[in-house]
């Protein structure tokens, strides 16, 4: 967690139970249905039907038990309440046993349109509904396999391959393209962005995302989509030792935006 913040994780009582108090549910219920109403054209199918799927509403602030319950008994995928920010060892070991790391705080209103670090609203809303899904669990759980078993200097690479697929991927649906990945689903501004013509977005290719930089204070200016979920998780067959070694000798795709000052 950023020491800049002004946010502190939340701890779990002895029952497993976080406390949210008014503020904090009046904070959820707008973040829902505003992004419930903004996703309408944006997101794809398979998104919101799983965020009905999940149980998830506008009255209730998600406790992280329920949540973990209700994937284990869908997909066997699991969540852990965690700080924001934890360290890329245990973020990998965590998801290479199907459970996904969830921050516990949740932003105050004056930070409704953009909090730097990740938010139960952002883990919960935008991560958790798919997770419910057999293919995206398994790709979930493939990746942070891949990621453990991998040396440390493949992993920025690797990375890469999250940011644009699970952070901020798009999908081909009958009705278009659409946004699946939370960084999207759970911004209205990235998903008006995304889905509004403006920016580039590129069949899923590998190579071409592993070596794709990217920023995370912006509005992306390039996405990757993909078909289904499957197409995901049969990409987890590749050698990635070999396609990354083979990106860096390559180098890096020229970047799409201007560099951080």
């Amino acid at each position: 967690m950023s020491k800049t913040s002004g946010y502190a994780s939340k701890e779990a009582d002895a029952n497993g139970v976080y406390t949210y108090d008014d503020a904090d549910r009046a904070v959820w219920k707008t973040l829902f249905e505003r992004q419930m109403t903004a996703l309408d054209g944006k997101a794809a199918p398979e998104f919101l039907a799983r965020v009905k799927v999940l149980g998830l509403n506008a009255e209730e602030v998600p406790q992280i038990k329920a949540v973990d319950a209700r994937l284990r008994e869908l997909s066997g995928a699991g969540v852990e309440g965690v700080p924001a920010i934890i360290p890329p060892s245990q973020f990998f070991e965590l998801l290479s046993r199907r459970r996904f790391p969830v921050a516990t705080f949740l932003r105050r209103r004056e930070h409704l349109d953009y909090i730097e670090e990740p938010d139960l609203f952002h883990e919960v809303f935008g991560h958790c509904p798919l997770l419910t899904d057999p293919d995206y669990a398994a790709f979930i759980e493939g990746f942070g396999k891949k990621a453990v078993a991998l040396d440390k200097s493949y992993r920025w690479h690797l990375f890469r391959l999250f940011w644009f697929t699970v952070e901020f991927g798009m999908m081909e649906t009958q009705d278009g393209l659409r946004a699946y990945g939370a960084g999207i689903v759970s911004s209205p501004a990235e998903a008006k962005h995304a889905c509004g013509g403006a920016a580039e977005i590129l069949p899923f290719d590998l190579m071409t995302v592993l070596r794709t930089p990217y920023r995370i204070d912006i509005v992306q200016p390039v996405y990757f989509k993909i078909k289904d979920f499957a197409e995901l998780r049969a990409c987890l067959d590749a050698d990635f030792a070999a396609l990354i070694a083979e990106a860096k000798r390559l180098g890096d795709l020229p970047a799409r935006f201007d560099e951080a000052a």
